[in-house]
């Protein structure tokens, strides 16, 4: 438990911090979440579409500090490919 004024206010600050993070990793997942349906359902044109929606979201979270860039890169270009295969 923080004692001090200082620990108190880190503990504070802690907790906001998470929870804006939290939304933010959300969001990402969500507009991951599109571009993989999009896949499933086979339609290539949404896929892109969405995929070219995630690709700065992602980006945004490696700028905020959520993801490591080389994941980031790693997501995209794994989709990319997926959808590129789409026929």
């Amino acid at each position: 438990m923080a004692n001090t004024a200082q620990s108190k206010k880190r503990a504070r600050q802690n907790d906001k911090r998470a929870a804006v993070n939290k939304s933010r990793r959300s969001r990402i997942r969500t507009f991951l979440r599109k571009v993989e349906e999009a896949i499933s359902s086979g339609d290539k044109s949404s896929a892109s579409a969405a995929l070219t929606a995630v690709q700065p979201e992602l980006m945004r979270g490696v700028s905020k500090g959520i993801f490591h860039k080389n994941t980031a890169s790693r997501k995209i270009s794994r989709l990319s490919a997926r959808v590129k295969k789409i026929a």
